[in-house]
C-alpha cells in the first residue's frame, strides 16, 4: 500500500471519508477514484487515449476498426429501413470511433448516411469537449444526450470498453460465505479489509448469474452493469445494442485459476494491480461478464444476436480484404509492413485485442437476421463480398 501523504488528492479526501465511516466497500472506492467531479481520473482534464496517454483503445489502433463497425451499423440501418438511423453511443472517449463510423458511413454508404442521427452519451465535460473538436466536420449529424432521458425508436446503441469502468465490489468466496474487501485508513494508508459480505445483493447476483466465484478465489462483481443494460434494452423500441469489451462468459470468468480476478490499472501503459497508488491518476478496470448482459437482456426483450471474440467479428466484417487493399496502396514495403504490424493487435490473440476484446450484438423486434459480422470463415475464403 502506499502513504496517503506521498499520493493524490483523491487519495487523502477517500483516506478521511474512509476514516469517517469506518471504511468503505471497495466499489465506492473505484467509483470516486474514476468519476469524483474534481479529481476522478474520467473528470480531470487528461491525456488517456493512444501514445500520449494511459492506454490503447481499438479505435485508436487504427481508423479501420470503426470503418468496419460501420458496415455492420450500415446494415442494421438497411434492415430497420426507418426514415431516421438513430445511434446512440455511450462512453465515446474523445469520438475517434464516432468519427471513424461517420467517415465510413459517408464513404461507404451514402444512403444511410444521409438519415443517421448520431447522439453521444458523455458525463465528462473535458471529453466532451474534445468530441465537438474531432467530430466537427459531422456537426450536423452530431449531438449530445442525457443518460437518463434518452431513448431509440429505430436504432443502434453502442458502446465500446464502457462496461470495464463501471464501479464493481470485490469479494472472495470462503467456505462460510462470501467476504467483501473494503478499504479503510490506517496510520496515514489505505488499506484492504475483508468482512463477511452484509449486502444481499451480492448474493442475489451469484443466484441469479446460476455461477460463482471458485472457493478461495477473489472475483469482481459488477452489480451496474446488468441494470445498466435493462435500461438500454428498455429505451429501445425496435433496434440493436453493440457491445464491445474485455471479458468472458461466467464459467470463464470465475474459473479456478483466476484465483485474484482480473481487476488492473493502467497509467502511462503500464499495468499493475494497485488501485490505491496514484488514485485518480490511473484508470482501473475488471474485465465484464458477458453471461450477465445476455441474461438482462433478455429480461427486457433484447435476443442475443452474436457473440463471439473481436478478431472474427473484424474478420467477418472483411478486415482481410481492407488489409490486402490498404498494403496495395502504401508507398513502399516498409510501410505496408508497419501497416500489418499496428492493425494486427486488432485481431491477434497474443499481444493484441483479437481474442480478448469479445463482442456481443443484441436485437429487439428485429427477428434473427443473418449479421455481416457473421460471414464465415469459408464465405471468407471463397471471396464473398463483406
Amino acid at each position: 500500500m502506499h502513504s496517503v501523504a506521498e499520493n493524490s488528492p483523491l487519495a487523502r479526501l477517500l483516506h478521511e471519508q474512509a476514516l469517517t465511516a469506518g471504511g468503505i466497500n471497495f466499489a465506492t472506492f473505484m467509483a470516486q477514484a474514476l468519476y469524483h467531479p474534481q479529481f476522478g481520473y474520467y473528470m480531470v482534464e487528461r491525456q488517456r487515449i493512444g501514445k500520449a496517454g494511459d492506454f490503447f483503445t481499438s479505435s485508436s489502433v487504427n481508423a479501420l476498426f470503426g470503418r468496419l463497425l460501420a458496415r455492420q451499423l450500415a446494415q442494421m440501418a438497411v434492415l430497420l429501413d426507418g426514415e431516421i438511423f438513430e445511434i446512440v453511443e455511450q462512453g465515446a472517449g474523445e469520438g475517434h470511433l464516432a468519427l471513424d463510423i461517420l467517415d465510413g458511413l459517408a464513404a461507404e454508404a451514402a444512403e444511410v448516411y444521409a438519415r443517421v442521427s448520431y447522439r453521444l452519451i458523455e458525463v465528462s465535460p473535458d471529453n466532451q469537449q474534445r468530441q465537438a473538436r474531432v467530430l466537427s466536420a459531422h456537426a450536423d449529424k452530431v449531438s449530445w444526450c442525457d443518460a437518463e432521458t434518452w431513448s431509440i425508436t429505430s436504432g443502434c446503441f453502442l458502446s465500446n470498453e464502457l462496461v470495464d469502468a463501471f464501479p464493481v465490489h470485490l469479494v472472495e468466496n470462503h467456505p462460510d460465505g462470501l467476504h467483501e474487501v473494503y478499504v479503510i485508513g490506517r496510520d496515514g494508508l489505505l488499506c484492504e479489509e475483508l468482512r463477511p459480505a452484509n449486502d444481499e445483493r451480492l448474493t442475489a447476483y451469484f443466484d441469479w448469474l446460476g455461477c460463482r466465484p471458485m472457493e478461495g478465489n477473489r472475483a469482481e462483481v459488477n452489480l451496474t452493469a446488468p441494470e445498466w443494460l435493462r435500461q438500454v434494452g428498455r429505451r429501445i423500441e425496435q433496434g440493436f445494442v453493440l457491445t464491445i469489451d474485455y471479458g468472458y462468459p461466467s464459467p470463464e470468468l470465475y474459473a479456478l485459476h483466476r484465483r485474484e480476478g482480473t481487476l488492473m490499472c493502467y497509467h502511462r501503459h503500464q499495468a499493475d494491480d494497485n488501485p490505491y497508488a496514484k488514485v485518480g491518476e490511473k484508470d482501473i478496470t475488471a474485465h465484464i461478464d458477458f453471461s450477465a448482459l445476455q441474461l438482462a437482456g433478455n429480461e427486457v426483450g433484447l435476443e442475443s444476436l452474436w457473440f463471439g471474440e473481436q478478431y472474427r467479428f473484424l474478420l467477418g466484417l472483411g478486415f482481410f480484404e481492407e488489409l490486402v487493399r490498404m498494403e496495395a496502396a502504401a508507398v513502399d514495403e516498409r510501410e505496408a509492413r508497419a501497416l500489418r504490424l499496428t492493425l494486427k493487435n486488432l485481431i491477434m490473440p497474443d499481444g493484441g485485442m483479437g481474442e480478448t476484446f469479445k463482442v456481443l450484438v443484441q436485437g429487439k423486434g428485429v427477428g434473427s437476421p443473418a449479421l455481416r459480422c457473421a460471414r464465415s470463415f469459408s464465405a471468407i475464403a471463397a471471396g464473398e463480398l463483406a
